[in-house]
């Protein structure tokens, strides 16, 4: 008998993705609803469920971005998936935009309502289903990873997918997360396995079909990888299932300092070019490894440098530790420092993930201004010296990571 552990969670909220309806322009900055509308809404939902007041509707108009903020007319709280449907029904005959709303922690001001409207707040929807021998887990956006991590302890499972903010598992599958663990594990692309989802007017589907968990189909459309991405333009997800790993018998981390930013970049290369199962390799410049120690008071040699951490059993991690060591010595790495237990992994982690608000605090009261771009290995080292060569050019504080 497979082992399902259902659970439902106190609140957390969930990683914003933008999703509109029939988007409409509107000239002045005057509610779109009225105040019969908010009643009918109020009567779908509950008043306890909706929310016109300012503090709160200011509150969702704005993420972490340099953008600033765009309130939507009313804020509503669903529980549940059938809610979500209801309040799809509403906008569609109404003809008004819809923006789901998480944590805020998003930076590219997915939930500015910039044509008004109604702005979905998920957090509220926060149950775990796990299958243990299955290897998988059903979550609702009100699950954040952090949340499904700290819930998977005592399963012997992880989910590993990391980007910097604590962010809702399925606004990770609306954005297509990544993060520091996908050299090993992948993205969200490559770790989910099916979503409910609320179509702009009301319908709801599974992507892969109802129910279905399976790892492999090679049955239809694969509409799952379709809705992955879509940052809410197709649906607003309602469910989320998702791959699980086992959690490794030894994990080290270390941090190796290089001369220049070449070796640095010649050595993650060469890494990835020998398949080392590395599990994190990442590379943060000058710039960046100044804002780190400042931020989260360490003490690193201010110089380009990479970010490793191996899985595996004890042997493997020796074996590929002792790999990478080499080809880091052979490019002029030095400096190594590790850490082996968990609190000086998380310290060290934890540090790379804070780079974004490091780098806010080398010029405060200023925003910043986040991007990413994809090349292949063999191109990364040329175009990584460039950008450099480019942002001297400039006024710009820039960093590489």
């Amino acid at each position: 008998m497979n082992t399902l552990i259902k659970r439902s969670l106190v609140r957390f909220t969930s990683k914003s993705h933008i999703f509109t309806n029939q988007c409409r322009s509107r000239a002045t900055k005057a509610s779109l609803l009225s105040n019969q509308l908010v009643d009918e809404l109020s009567g779908v939902l509950g008043d306890e469920n909706v929310s016109k007041a300012e503090v709160i509707r200011e509150q969702h108009g704005k993420d972490e971005s340099y953008h600033s903020g765009q309130p939507a007319d009313v804020v509503v709280f669903p529980t549940s998936t059938e809610d979500v449907s209801l309040v799809a029904q509403f906008c569609n005959r109404n003809n008004l935009p819809i923006i789901p709303f998480g944590t805020g922690t998003g930076l590219e001001a997915g939930v500015s309502a910039i044509h008004g409207g109604v702005c979905v707040d998920l957090s509220k929807m926060c149950e775990i289903e796990v299958n243990v021998e299955d290897f998988d887990c059903t979550v609702q956006p009100g699950v954040t990873r952090i949340a499904l991590n700290t819930f998977l302890r005592d399963t012997g499972l992880w989910f590993p997918v990391d980007p910097g903010a604590d962010a809702s598992l399925c606004g990770m599958c609306a954005t297509s997360a990544s993060g520091t663990n996908a050299v090993r594990y992948g993205t969200m692309r490559e770790n989910t396995l099916n979503l409910k989802v609320v179509l702009a007017d009301g319908r709801i589907i599974e992507t892969a079909g109802k129910g279905t968990r399976t790892k492999k189909s090679s049955a239809g459309y694969n509409l799952t990888n379709l809705f992955v991405g879509s940052e809410g333009t197709l649906g607003l997800i309602t469910k989320a299932t998702l791959k699980l790993y086992g959690i490794p018998e030894a994990m080290v981390s270390a941090v190796c300092h290089f001369p220049s930013v070449q070796s640095a970049v010649d050595t993650t290369v060469q890494v990835l070019q020998c398949n080392i199962p590395v599990a994190r390799i990442e590379f943060l410049d000058d710039v960046m490894m100044d804002a780190v120690n400042r931020y989260s008071s360490m003490d690193y040699p201010v110089a380009p440098s990479l970010f490793l951490e191996f899985h595996g059993s004890e042997s493997h991690v020796q074996d590929q530790a002792k790999a990478v060591g080499e080809l880091c010595e052979a490019n002029g790495g030095s400096s190594f420092q590790w850490a082996k237990d968990a609190d000086e992994r998380n310290r060290l982690w934890k540090a790379r993930h804070n780079a974004f608000y490091a780098s806010l605090a080398l010029r405060p009261g200023c925003k910043g201004f986040a991007t990413d771009c994809c090349i292949a290995i063999t191109q990364l080292t040329e175009h990584v010296i460039a950008m450099k060569q480019d942002i001297s050019k400039s006024n710009l504080l820039v960093h590489n990571d």
